[in-house]
C-alpha cells in the first residue's frame, strides 16, 4: 500500500514521516526509544523503524545505544535541520505550541480549528495562513491575547484566539461559530481535566 503526502506538508512522504521528524526536531534535547516514537506518533513500530533507518545516513537524526535500546534525537548540527524544523513548525507544531502557550490559569481547553485543523486532519488545499483558535474557559483576555502574541512568535503566522465558556462549547449553542468548529476538523491543543 502506497502512502498518501500529508496535506499539512505535502512534500514529505507521509503523516508518519512528519509526525516523526516534528517529535524529533521540534524537541532537539529530547531522546526517544523506537517504541516510544512509536507510540508518540501512533504509528507502526516496523514504519517507525524504516522511517528512521531512512533519516540516519543523512544525518538528520542522531542514534545512541543503551543496551538493546537505540536511543533517537535531533542532529542540530545538520544543515538541513534549521529549515526543516521551520517548514515543521508550522506545519505539524501548531498543536503542540499553542498547546504549551495557552496552558494558562483559567484555560480547560484549547482547540485549533480552520485552514490549519483541515490540512493536519488531510483536507488538501493552500497553506495555512494563520492559526485559529478557541479558547475555552474563564481566562481574562489580556492574559489570552498574550497567550496568542507567544504562540504567533514562535510560529511566525498569526493566531487568532476566540474566547468561549466552558457551557457555550459543550451545549448545542446557537453561536454559529460553534456549530462551525464542530461541523468541520478541530485539532485539541490542550485540555485540562476538572478537579474535583
Amino acid at each position: 500500500m502506497r502512502s498518501v503526502a500529508p496535506a499539512v506538508l505535502p512534500i514529505l512522504r507521509s503523516q508518519h514521516q512528519g509526525e516523526l521528524l516534528a517529535a524529533l526536531l521540534l524537541q532537539p534535547g529530547r531522546e526517544y526509544t523506537l517504541t516510544e516514537l512509536a507510540a508518540n506518533i501512533d504509528a507502526p513500530l516496523t514504519t517507525v523503524q524504516d522511517e528512521v533507518n531512512r533519516l540516519l545516513p543523512w544525518g538528520l537524526i542522531r542514534e545512541r545505544r543503551q543496551g538493546r535500546n537505540r536511543l533517537l534525537s535531533a542532529n542540530p548540527d545538520n544543515v538541513y535541520a534549521p529549515p526543516l524544523t521551520q517548514l515543521l513548525t508550522i506545519s505539524y507544531g501548531p498543536h503542540l505550541i499553542v498547546g504549551e502557550e495557552f496552558a494558562i490559569t483559567g484555560v480547560r481547553q484549547v482547540v485549533i480549528f480552520g485552514s490549519w485543523a483541515a490540512r493536519y486532519a488531510g483536507e488538501f488545499g493552500p497553506p495555512p495562513r494563520d492559526i485559529d483558535v478557541l479558547v475555552v474557559g474563564t481566562a481574562g483576555a489580556m492574559d489570552i491575547e498574550l497567550a496568542a502574541d507567544r504562540a504567533e512568535k514562535r510560529l511566525g503566522v498569526p493566531v487568532h484566539p476566540t474566547r468561549c465558556s466552558p457551557e457555550q462549547w459543550t451545549d448545542d449553542t446557537d453561536w454559529l461559530l460553534m456549530r462551525e468548529i464542530r461541523a468541520r476538523p478541530y485539532t485539541v491543543a490542550f485540555s485540562r481535566q476538572e478537579q474535583r
